[in-house]
């Protein structure tokens, strides 16, 4: 997969992309990417790349120019259509459905603003994604783009080494993630449940399975909404009534 990052701070993207998973993901070829300062395509000489909005108000808005120049410029040299999301406040709230739809394209093209927002011609005719994070406001789509990155890198084949793990993280089955214990058995008093020590391999799936309904229960019963529940499955929730 290709990823390019279009910023005004690319040393921000250098220092994630380069450590753990993501440094892992590169050196496997995995992926290849590239932080681009879209002020070196602003075509004025002092390399603007914002202005006062039409109309007044507060703050400054990203020009089109330098932001088209630089899309067009990754496009050129691209064998493949690249996905262009902005990030974006405004945009599709993002989730695992999404990161395992965006896992599947060759080449991901992020935008990230600074200042006010962004011109509204880039949002109409440039972008194919608008994507956010959550309901808060951050400095610059550099730390949203981080995040949806490695949500995303992190489903490629054998980036984590075990295929299992993305299958079973919070989120991917539907449900949040079941507890995990390791070694000490016994940690001031503590235990580890003896299900997961008996070596019952059928007995540990099932009591992973109801732990993960219950916690999604206790804790974000919305996902539950949507999530096909056996008949077995919902016993063990009336249960908890």
């Amino acid at each position: 997969m290709k990823i390019d990052v279009l910023t005004l701070f690319p040393e921000m993207i250098a220092g994630v992309m380069g450590s753990s998973m993501m440094k892992k993901a590169q050196e496997q070829k995995a992926i290849e990417y590239q932080a681009i300062d879209f002020r070196a395509y602003a075509d004025n000489k002092h390399q603007k790349v914002d202005d006062y909005p039409y109309g007044g108000g507060a703050g400054m808005v990203l020009m089109p120019q330098p932001v088209f120049s630089a899309v067009d410029a990754i496009k050129k040299k691209s064998n493949q259509s690249p996905r262009v999301i902005l990030m974006c406040p405004q945009g599709e709230r993002f989730d695992q459905e999404k990161a395992e739809e965006l896992a599947q394209e060759e080449h991901l093209v992020f935008i990230c603003g600074h200042y006010e927002g962004y011109d509204e011609r880039i949002r109409e005719h440039l972008v194919t994604d608008e994507i956010s994070i959550g309901d808060f406001v951050l400095t610059g789509g550099e730390i949203a783009a981080m995040a949806v990155i490695d949500s995303v890198v992190r489903l490629l084949p054998d980036v984590l080494g075990n295929e299992e793990s993305a299958v079973q993280d919070s989120f991917s089955t539907g449900l949040l993630e079941h507890p995990h214990y390791t070694r000490p058995a016994n940690f001031m008093g503590y235990e580890v449940p003896e299900v997961l020590r008996s070596g019952h391999h059928e007995k540990i799936t099932e009591w992973r399975k109801q732990q993960s309904l219950i916690r999604t229960k206790q804790r974000r019963p919305d996902l539950l909404k949507d999530y096909p529940l056996s008949e077995e499955e919902e016993n063990w929730l009336k249960r908890l009534d």
